[in-house]
């Protein structure tokens, strides 16, 4: 997907809200629904996979500063495993984003890794758990390059998109079991 984002320079104003299932934390809404919007005659295959790959930066982003909003302690860099997080665009994008350092180990799979080493903690290959806090590495830190008015314009239009995506399915929901979103009969 990588490849195909970068063909083009920006998203083109086009913006995905992955709520296939309603929206988790911090929007908490079981009704939202999934959503491309800004479609132009323009828009490029390139447009909505970067758009794609975004929203998974913006989803972060949110969780992120709820979660600094209620602890009211600073997140001062992103570590990161799994598959997305081989993806040098979503890093960037999410250091631009966060404004701090996004960190990818040279292992990404650490949930496997995890289970590994405590399997050699159960069967004694690794003594104790400091022997295992020695093997983690850093492989890439991706550093913040895009300016606060730019984060600010992109996340504004993150939320437009986010709120049109929100409560989208209550009216589906009443039209196929007979009942309005008032929940009057039809």
């Amino acid at each position: 997907m990588e490849p195909l984002a970068l063909s083009v320079p920006d998203n083109g104003d086009v913006y995905v809200v992955p709520a296939f299932t309603g929206l988790g934390a911090p929007h908490w809404d079981p009704h939202a629904r999934g959503m491309i919007i800004g479609i132009t005659r323009g828009t490029k295959a390139g447009h909505i996979a970067r758009a794609a790959l975004e929203s998974i930066a913006y989803q972060v982003a949110d969780l992120s500063g709820a979660m600094q909003q209620d602890s009211g302690i600073p997140i001062h860099a992103l570590r990161v495993d799994g598959g997305a997080s081989r993806n040098d665009t979503l890093m960037q994008f999410q250091a631009d984003l966060l404004g701090i350092p996004v960190v990818r180990p040279a292992i990404t799979e650490t949930t496997s890794l995890g289970a590994a080493f405590l399997a050699g903690l159960a069967v004694g290959f690794w003594k104790n758990t400091a022997e295992i806090e020695g093997q983690w590495t850093k492989e890439k830190e991706f550093q913040p390059r895009m300016g606060r008015r730019q984060v600010d314009s992109l996340c504004g239009r993150w939320r437009q998109a986010l709120e049109r995506s929100k409560s989208w399915g209550v009216h589906a929901e009443g039209a196929a079991s007979g009942t309005n979103a008032e929940g009057g009969t039809q």
